[in-house]
């Protein structure tokens, strides 16, 4: 998907300068709308066609005070919000590539992710901020994961098979947690991030997906449909001692992420009736104890897809970001 800026194009209108000038200039109106070079930022506007035009928020939640703040929106798709280490800047992705913008707002930056230019929702930092796990998918090659500087430079392949979707980063920053499909089953892995044989953790029927970290190390949280409908649980990082967490008969859960000191897991929630975890519906985010307990809501939305699927809690635990969206009818 393209990125529209806030800012609009100046040439909004055409003036007729005699038929000959004016036909030049109709032709170079159009040149520069169309071309990419009339963008400094690389994003480029979404005319929308027929359909409705997406609107995009990218959103801060606080804790202590239970606001939103739109930091920054565009009309067109962006996705999976991650937090630098340092509090600074947030990472998105947008049409394959992956953007930073400041913590308080302003203009996206395109990230150099070199070869991995088409990038999806699965991305996330090292625990010391150094390294930005990237998944990609190559000319005739399903999604792969990847690992580069986080500000920005030359992928390494860590996991070859594919699809394999990238989720969690362990504390310590030896390996990655990741989802793949083997053998026409989604289960949870765990892979050396230099590279070498993955680990399978469950094994359960059904789809296990969003593996995520405590930050103390001693578990990872993830969620699987194995009962039916998609429940939040967290196992060992040897994949022993796996339990359930989440019990409401109303929703659907997914995408558990810890917050840095350990205290809270927030989570994505759908009615219970949605199959899957599709964009554009009516969904809340939800908070809990790690040891799970009776969440509450926190934020009521229009998302689902591409709003929280990846770790995005602030350094301090205070806030966390995601993706809410909204509809335009084109007219």
């Amino acid at each position: 998907m393209n990125l529209l800026l806030s800012a609009q194009s100046p040439l909004r209108k055409y003036f007729g300068l005699g038929l000959g000038v004016g036909v030049l200039a109709l032709a170079l109106v159009f040149f520069l709308l169309l071309s990419p070079a009339g963008n400094s930022s690389g994003l480029q506007e979404n005319t929308g066609g027929s359909e409705p035009i997406l609107e995009s928020h990218l959103e801060i939640y606080s804790l202590e005070t239970g606001e939103r703040t739109v930091i920054y929106q565009a009309r067109d798709h962006f996705e999976a919000p991650n937090w630098s280490r340092d509090g600074s800047h947030l990472i998105f992705n947008s049409n394959g590539r992956l953007y930073t913008i400041p913590a308080t707002g302003g203009t996206p930056e395109l990230l150099n992710t070199g070869s991995a230019v088409n990038c999806n929702n699965d991305h996330g930092l090292s625990p010391d901020g150094s390294l930005l796990a990237v998944s990609n998918s190559r000319q005739g090659v399903g999604s792969q994961i990847f690992v580069l500087p986080s500000d920005g430079g030359t992928p390494r392949l860590v996991v070859e098979a594919a699809p394999s979707y990238w989720h969690g980063w362990s504390p310590d920053g030896k390996t990655l947690a990741f989802v793949g499909r083997r053998n026409d089953e989604f289960d949870i892995y765990t892979v050396p991030v230099e590279g070498g044989p993955e680990t399978r953790l469950t094994t359960a029927p059904g789809l296990d997906d969003g593996p995520d970290y405590s930050p103390d190390g001693r578990y990872i949280y993830f969620n699987s449909v194995r009962t039916g409908t998609m429940r939040i649980f967290r196992m060992r990082p040897d994949g022993s001692s796996q339990e359930q967490l989440t019990f409401d008969k109303q929703y659907a859960d997914w995408f558990p992420h810890p917050s840095p000191d350990g205290k809270q897991v927030v989570f994505l929630s759908y009615e219970a009736s949605v199959d899957g975890h599709p964009a554009n519906k009516d969904v809340v985010l939800r908070i809990m104890p790690p040891d799970g307990g009776t969440p509450k809501v926190i934020v009521k939305l229009f998302g689902g897809q591409g709003t929280i699927n990846v770790p995005s809690w602030s350094p301090d635990s205070k806030r966390f970001a995601f993706v809410s969206y909204r509809l335009i009818p084109n007219q």
